[in-house]
């Protein structure tokens, strides 16, 4: 699993938000926004997140919050049929993984570990999963962690 530091920089997006249990939902909540976004023209190299807002060790499955986002730029005028918002930026340890449920759920087991052996330690956010390029034939996601200096 490759590893490098970044400065992910603010970033104003159109997201989807889905209430309930982390799991297979979530596509759905993407693929809403993938087709909102289709519709208007923003997928050609669109960056999108999925942003999973809640620790589901410490809050009910109910009451989980995953975001789908697109970023957008600060002048593209949203309509009523989705929610904006700001992604806030800073130093991040991104992991490159394929893009199949199986590696993404081994590379948050993994994660964690290697940041314990690391100079880091996470930062108070979410972590966020980027998709970069065309989503259909980029075989990667990037796990994008928080951290700061220890």
């Amino acid at each position: 699993m490759k590893c490098k530091t970044e400065t992910i920089p603010n970033y104003r997006v159109a997201y989807v938000r889905r209430v309930g249990p982390y799991g297979p939902e979530n596509i759905k909540v993407m693929e809403k926004l993938k087709r909102w976004a289709g519709e208007n023209e923003l997928l050609e190299s669109a960056i999108l997140f999925g942003i999973p807002q809640d620790n589901p060790e410490t809050t009910q499955p109910e009451n989980c919050r995953f975001d789908a986002c697109i970023v957008i730029s600060e002048n593209y005028e949203i309509d009523e049929t989705i929610s904006e918002n700001e992604i806030s930026g800073g130093k991040y340890l991104v992991y490159q993984v394929n893009h199949t449920a199986v590696a993404i759920q081994k590379a948050y087991e993994n994660i964690f570990l290697a940041i314990q052996n690391n100079e880091f330690e996470i930062d108070n956010k979410p972590i966020m999963e980027r998709y970069i390029g065309d989503i259909n034939t980029n075989p990667y996601c990037e796990i994008c962690v928080p951290v700061k200096s220890k």
